[in-house]
C-alpha cells in the first residue's frame, strides 16, 4: 500500500470515528445524545489510535499536517513527501466528513441547533477571543507533536506506541480541549468545514469562516514548535 493511500484512508477513519462521536453526542434523536465531553474525548482518542494501529507500519500514520510539518522541520521526515502526505490527509478528512453526514442523514434535519450541526464537522471556540483561541490551539498541538516524538523514540513492543498515542489524544482532549474543541489538526478542521459548507443540510447556518484560520495556522505553528522543543531537549 502506498503512503498516499495509507494517509488518505487513515485520516478518513480518523474523521469518520472522531466527528462521528461528536454527531452521536450532539445531534437530536441520536441514541448517544447528551452523553457528554468524556464520551467525545474518548471517541477521538480511539479515532486516532485505531488508524495508527492499522497504518503506523505503512506511512507512520501522521494523519495530520501539523505532525507531518513538525517532523519535517526537525529532519524526521523528508520534505519531498510532505505535499503527498498533506494532500492525502485533506482528501481523507473531506471524505470522512461526508461519510459522517451520510451516517447521521436523518438527524441533521431534526437538529435545530446550528452550532451542534457545525460542531459535528469542525471546531469552534467556547469563548471567542482570537488571541486566546490561537494560544490554546498552539499549546495543544505543541503538546501533541512533542508527545508523539517522545513516544515513538521509546523502545516499545510493536503496536504499543499507537495505544500510548491514543492516551495522549485522550489526555489533550480532557485537559486542554475545553477552550476550542482541540482541532490540533488543520486537515481535521478545514476539510470537514468545507464539507459542511457544500453539503445539502437544511438550515445548517454559517460555516464560520471568520474563525477557520485559527485551527489551521495555530496547529501548524504549534506542531513545529513542539517538534523543535523536542529536538532542543533531547537532541535527536
Amino acid at each position: 500500500m502506498s503512503h498516499f493511500l495509507a494517509e488518505l484512508i487513515g485520516t478518513l477513519l480518523l474523521i469518520l470515528l472522531g466527528n462521528g462521536v461528536v454527531a452521536n453526542v450532539v445531534l437530536n434523536k441520536s441514541k448517544g445524545q447528551n452523553s457528554g465531553w468524556i464520551v467525545i474525548a474518548t471517541g477521538w482518542a480511539l479515532a486516532v489510535m485505531i488508524p495508527a494501529f492499522i497504518f503506523g507500519s505503512v506511512s507512520g500514520a501522521h494523519l495530520n499536517p501539523a505532525v507531518t510539518l513538525g517532523f519535517a522541520a526537525i529532519g524526521k521526515f523528508s520534505w519531498n513527501e510532505v505535499p503527498t502526505y498533506i494532500a492525502a490527509q485533506f482528501i481523507g478528512a473531506f471524505i470522512g466528513a461526508v461519510l459522517v453526514w451520510l451516517m447521521y442523514l436523518p438527524h441533521w434535519e431534526e437538529t435545530e441547533d446550528k452550532g451542534a450541526v457545525l460542531g459535528s464537522f469542525s471546531t469552534g471556540p467556547a469563548i471567542r477571543n482570537n488571541i486566546s483561541n490561537f494560544i490554546s490551539e498552539f499549546i495543544g498541538t505543541a503538546v501533541l507533536t512533542f508527545g508523539i516524538l517522545g513516544i515513538v523514540s521509546q523502545q516499545m513492543a510493536e503496536g504499543l506506541g499507537a495505544l500510548v498515542v491514543g492516551g495522549l489524544i485522550w489526555s489533550i482532549g480532557i485537559s486542554l480541549g475545553g477552550p476550542t474543541g482541540y482541532a490540533i489538526n488543520p486537515a481535521r478542521d478545514l476539510a470537514p468545514r468545507i464539507a459542511h459548507a457544500i453539503l445539502p443540510i437544511k438550515g445548517k447556518g454559517s460555516s464560520d469562516w471568520g474563525y477557520a484560520w485559527i485551527p489551521v495556522i495555530a496547529p501548524i505553528v504549534g506542531g513545529i514548535a513542539g517538534a523543535v522543543l523536542f529536538k532542543c531537549v533531547f537532541g535527536a
